[in-house]
């Protein structure tokens, strides 16, 4: 049984949806990091998806590249919020804005 990439497009609009609605709505940090990493899930998926589609293999290797970024930015934004939390016990972005220097 094979399934049409529009199915695979169609699911990584909604989950690049979700993760942006997330990202305008919630305050909390690691809901916002959690939401960024929902984003970039959906866009890895549109890369395997035309990689696939187009029998070319660039679109995987560029999936890979993302996904290091990516445990880069949850290492060093997950190392930020545990400090501003232990800081100020509290992560919401609200007051992180008093942070500005």
């Amino acid at each position: 049984m094979n399934v049409p990439a529009a199915w695979y497009l169609i699911l990584a609009a909604v989950l690049f949806g979700i993760g942006a609605f997330g990202v305008l709505t919630r305050r909390s940090a690691l809901i916002i990091l959690m939401c960024v990493e929902l984003m970039l899930n959906a866009v890895n998926l549109t890369f395997v998806t035309f990689s696939r589609t187009l029998s070319d293999i660039s679109g995987q290797a560029i999936v890979f590249f993302v996904m290091v970024v990516a445990a880069a930015e949850v290492t060093i934004g997950l190392g930020i919020v545990v400090a501003v939390f232990r800081r100020r016990s509290s992560t919401s972005v609200d007051e992180l804005a008093e942070l500005k220097g």
